[in-house]
């Protein structure tokens, strides 16, 4: 790949930029990034991060300017052209995922409903049925493999048809779970990782709750109901949209079936 041929020279060229001491990358979360703590030329310490160009991840830096800290990590230099950023660094910087998944509920609700705004008539960022209509393509060139062509093809009408509903519409995290969430000092939970376009609010409840796949197995409709309250949302869109980005993620047909409405 071209991105991680060019990676050991642009990572020279904005140490020697910025005037940066680096540490060693993290590898924690990182699977799109090449992300490293390191140490400004004033002592203080900051985050170096490069995005691998993907389709998801195009509007990170606008998305960080616009939430600009509220309540996502700052981002203190950036460069479109190398996609690449300084971040605040979160001290202590725990990762939310450590914390037991009835707290991560909690915090990622509050994260969410200050995430949700309106961005301004001219704005960069997509529309999420630009993200969807790119999956539902993905998943379509593998019809030879589907378990359940039926279900496949419900949850593709689904997928495009909440893509074009919505009730209202704001600019979405899109990738939101407790990964993504560090501790901070500033405040006490900060957004590291959005991927931002603009749609229906009820699709941001979907990754937390994928990540917590024991419960969203055992009992869906309560865990939904649960998140989507905390949420103010309607958990039957909610519900709608985990069915139908499993389907369309090509997921266990025994999670499909679970979620089928």
């Amino acid at each position: 790949m071209v991105w991680l041929d060019q990676l050991p020279s642009a990572i020279t060229h904005l140490r020697q930029r910025w005037s940066l001491t680096l540490s060693e990358p993290f590898e924690d979360e990182s699977s799109c990034s090449w992300v490293a703590s390191c140490i400004r030329q004033d002592g203080t310490s900051v985050v170096l991060k490069l995005g691998m160009p993907h389709m998801e991840a195009r509007s990170e830096i606008d998305g960080f300017l616009f939430w600009n800290g509220d309540p996502t990590i700052f981002v203190l230099e950036s460069d479109i052209e190398l996609n690449t950023m300084l971040l605040e660094y979160c001290q202590p910087g725990i990762s939310l995922r450590r914390r037991l998944e009835c707290e991560q509920d909690e915090v990622l609700a509050k994260l969410l409903r200050r995430l949700w705004r309106a961005p301004p008539k001219a704005h960069p960022f997509r529309h999420l049925s630009e993200m969807t209509a790119s999956w539902s393509k993905e998943s379509l060139d593998k019809a030879d493999s589907w378990f359940d062509a039926g279900l496949v093809r419900e949850g593709l009408c689904i997928f495009e048809e909440l893509s074009n509903n919505a009730p209202s519409e704001v600019l979405l995290a899109t990738d939101l779970h407790a990964g993504s969430v560090l501790q901070a000092q500033r405040e006490p939970w900060l957004v590291i990782d959005p991927k931002p376009f603009v749609g229906d609010l009820t699709y941001d409840a979907t990754q937390h709750l994928f990540n917590c796949d024991t419960r969203l197995r055992s009992d869906p409709e309560r865990m939904i109901r649960h998140f989507a309250d905390l949420l103010n949302v309607d958990h039957e869109r909610v519900h709608l949209w985990l069915f139908a980005c499993a389907v369309v993620g090509l997921s266990d047909g025994e999670l499909v079936s679970a979620l089928a409405p």
